[in-house]
């Protein structure tokens, strides 16, 4: 299991120390949200910020891209020091070669799944991806109530995952925390974006804390 703190609910005016924080209290993933004000109406921010944050970090970064068009940016994002780069089925008209892109960038290629897509969407480029990324919210806001509909997306991805063998991870992001975590977990996750939960705490370490120990015994 890996946990991934988004760094959309940290202090930007603390980022570095946010960062610290979470990689002292030993997360995986650093979760980076990117927004372009198109495919979302939010924007966040671009490759440059990425450089920045792998200045001061040694952990995996973990980039979403909530954009259009993502082949113009890849290399951009590659270059700046992601480790896995995801993008939307519904962000490009050519995914499989964005996917072929990615990977041509040697880094890792997500797709994402939002709420309101189904699965069959996404089935054909499962082969070519690294992680799937289940939205349990819909995208390009942090603090959204968790849509408990999706685990069953969740048991159906990791059924698919299974008859095929393939080696993909299972990412959720939306509404994260020690008791959601347990029911995306039993479904077939293995990877938990958690933002507010983490962020929002006066002591974000015990945040982690309990979103591991949530899947001990079970």
């Amino acid at each position: 299991m890996k946990i991934a703190p988004s760094i959309l609910s940290a202090d930007f005016c603390n980022l570095k120390h946010d960062i610290e924080l979470v990689e002292k209290a030993g997360v995986e993933y650093l979760h980076v949200d990117v927004m372009d004000g198109h495919f979302v109406p939010n924007i966040t921010f671009g490759p440059s910020v990425v450089a920045d944050i792998r200045k001061n970090t040694n952990l995996v970064l973990d980039c979403h891209l909530m954009i259009e068009n993502p082949e113009q940016y890849i290399e951009d994002f590659a270059k700046a020091g992601g480790d896995i780069l995801t993008i939307h089925v519904e962000s490009t008209r050519h995914i499989y070669r964005a996917l072929q892109l990615i990977h041509d960038n040697n880094v890792k290629a997500g797709i994402v799944l939002n709420p309101g897509t189904p699965l069959a969407e996404i089935e054909p480029v499962l082969p070519l991806v690294d992680q799937v990324l289940v939205m349990t919210v819909n995208p390009g806001f942090g603090g959204q109530t968790f849509i408990h509909d999706m685990v069953k997306k969740i048991q159906k991805l990791k059924e698919i995952k299974d008859q095929n063998k393939y080696s993909f991870d299972i990412e959720v992001d939306g509404g994260i925390n020690d008791k959601t975590l347990v029911d995306c977990y039993k479904a077939g996750a293995n990877v938990f974006v958690a933002g507010s939960f983490v962020y929002d705490a006066e002591v974000p370490k015990k945040q982690v804390e309990l979103l591991k120990n949530a899947v001990k015994n079970i």
